[in-house]
């Protein structure tokens, strides 16, 4: 299992919209609104960093609003 934190700016005025659609997508676990340089930061999962990848390409950056992503996948240094 991949997990990862998917950072995301938006139009002005859209982080709320954009959050509210993107918690709705399957294999996101949460999706809140933050301030600074990103607007909405997205928890997601996935069974492996392919399956993530279209998770992000063909879901969470078709949602209307987003500007840019930016996909931080979660390692284990331990």
């Amino acid at each position: 299992m991949v997990h990862a934190y998917i950072l995301v700016q938006t139009e002005v005025g859209q982080a709320a919209a954009v959050a509210k659609e993107i918690a709705g997508i399957a294999g996101v676990l949460a999706a809140e609104d933050v301030t600074g340089p990103y607007d909405v930061v997205v928890r997601a999962q996935a069974d492996d960093i392919d399956q993530l990848g279209r998770l992000v390409v063909a879901k969470v950056q078709a949602v209307p609003g987003i500007t840019r992503t930016l996909t931080c996948p979660v390692v284990n240094l331990s």
